[in-house]
């Protein structure tokens, strides 16, 4: 069964955060968006996207606790599960997306992003509008339509 991902949905009046990224794996590894994108390439071309902070729900871990979890380790803020907003598919594996409330703090690309964070692998934290979605390619795409309610409500 896969690892289910749980994602923090952090708005601040009609901008959500998110993590905007630059991937692109050496020859021979496996990557998920281009398996998405059905590209067919001896190597991995490089994709730019973007995604709303989260990650895998651990063992023994709730998805809420996971959502809070991944949100304090990749931007340092903390807060408290809202509610459950939805349910989708995230790279083939169940994803729970939960409203964040009383956020503190400042965003701050921490943890193994800001580790990882280099010219193949780049992570910035980015406020965005719903319609600034398509434009940083907000992945899955999915999530763009009941995020713009969220925001637009």
């Amino acid at each position: 069964m896969p690892i289910p991902r749980a994602a923090a949905i952090v708005v601040d009046g009609d901008r959500v955060l998110i993590i905007k990224r630059f991937l692109r794996h050496s020859p021979g590894v496996g990557c998920v968006m281009c398996e998405a994108a059905e590209w067919q390439g001896p190597q991995c071309p490089g994709h730019d996207y973007a995604v709303l902070p989260g990650g895998h729900v651990e063992a023994g871990e709730s998805a809420e606790v996971a959502a809070l979890r991944e949100l304090r380790e990749e931007t340092t803020l903390t807060g408290e599960i809202d509610r459950l907003l939805w349910t989708s598919a995230h790279n083939g594996r169940p994803a729970f997306y939960f409203l964040v409330t009383g956020v503190s703090g400042v965003p701050v690309l921490s943890g193994e992003e800001a580790a990882a964070h280099g010219p193949d692998n780049s992570f910035e934290l980015r406020w965005v509008t719903a319609g600034e979605f398509e434009q940083v390619n907000l992945y899955p795409a999915d999530v763009r339509s009941p995020l713009t309610s969220l925001l637009m409500g």
